[in-house]
């Protein structure tokens, strides 16, 4: 963060270095399970780990264009685009990331990546037939404070332990693993209950932190820009224009919320925002009403 202009959030480094200790447990945890309750032993449970991290340290990026159909775009193919986040990056004194377009009705926006020089900031062309200048400026902005504040990369990372505990429990209901005792059985259920457990935790712990680091990113991005009125309008305009998108593409995308500007939701239950990967929409129009009002002041 020191190298950049984006606003330093100390409370979001905090979040991430607690989250990054706490999911290392669990993965430990993961690995001890694999190691006493199966014939592999300590070999088995450090290259299944090892292996998962790997896969999604090196190909997280390329996973998620893929899912949403997305591909990297020059300043030629989108000069609008790429004028946008040249003037931000310039503005933060950050190297530019890569740039993408998405093809989908969806309006939305999102930045991934395990690290600054492999990261890409990515618009959906709904997004983009939706904003005007400002607005996208301001979309653009949020997803650019996410590299600068490096937490896409400890997403990704806090990601290896719900895949590898899903995996884990897929593993197990397939009879995947022979267990140390004579039938295998009671090895494979404690290795599922373990799962299962870590599974929880972990995606409780990263939604946590994603509520968190949304709102730090519209604080960071209205700060940069000086204009949180155009990201409030963005923000709403996103949300009431969900609705209106296929409910196909919707259910495709919702793997993925946690890295998306604003959550594509199927339906309304009052319970999933309890488990929602963003703050309420309400929360974030307030926050960047209160930055209005110091920014004013100024």
């Amino acid at each position: 963060m020191a190298q950049t202009r984006f606003q330093p959030d100390r409370g979001l480094s905090v979040r991430m270095a607690l989250t990054m200790l706490l999911l290392a447990a669990l993965f430990a945890a993961l690995i001890w399970a694999i190691a006493t309750f199966t014939t592999g032993g300590w070999w088995l449970g450090i290259i299944i780990g090892l292996g998962v991290f790997w896969a999604q340290w090196y190909f997280s990026d390329t996973l998620a264009m893929r899912a949403m159909r997305a591909r990297e775009v020059t300043p030629e193919e989108e000069p609008r685009l790429h004028a946008i986040v040249d003037r931000l990056c310039a503005q933060a004194n950050m190297p530019k990331p890569r740039v993408a377009i998405a093809d989908t009705p969806m309006p939305n926006a999102f930045a991934t990546g395990r690290s600054q020089k492999r990261a890409v900031v990515c618009a959906t062309t709904g997004v983009m037939q939706r904003l005007d200048e400002r607005e996208l400026e301001g979309v653009m902005a949020h997803e650019l404070s996410h590299v600068a504040h490096r937490d896409v990369t400890v997403m990704t990372i806090a990601s290896v332990v719900g895949i590898l505990a899903g995996f884990l429990t897929r593993m197990g209901l397939w009879g995947g693993m022979g267990g140390r005792n004579r039938d295998g059985g009671p090895a494979l259920l404690v290795i599922m209950l373990v799962s299962i457990v870590v599974y929880a935790v972990s995606f409780l712990l990263t939604r946590l932190l994603s509520r968190y680091r949304e709102l730090a990113a519209d604080r960071a991005g209205a700060f940069l820009t000086g204009q949180p009125s155009h990201l409030a309008n963005a923000l709403t305009k996103i949300t009431g224009q969900m609705s209106q998108i296929p409910q196909k593409d919707l259910r495709e995308a919702e793997p993925y919320n946690a890295f998306f500007f604003a959550p594509a939701f199927t339906n309304k239950v009052d319970l999933a925002s309890l488990f929602s990967s963003h703050p309420p929409l309400e929360k974030r129009l307030e926050q960047l009403a209160k930055i209005s009002r110091e920014l004013g002041r100024y």
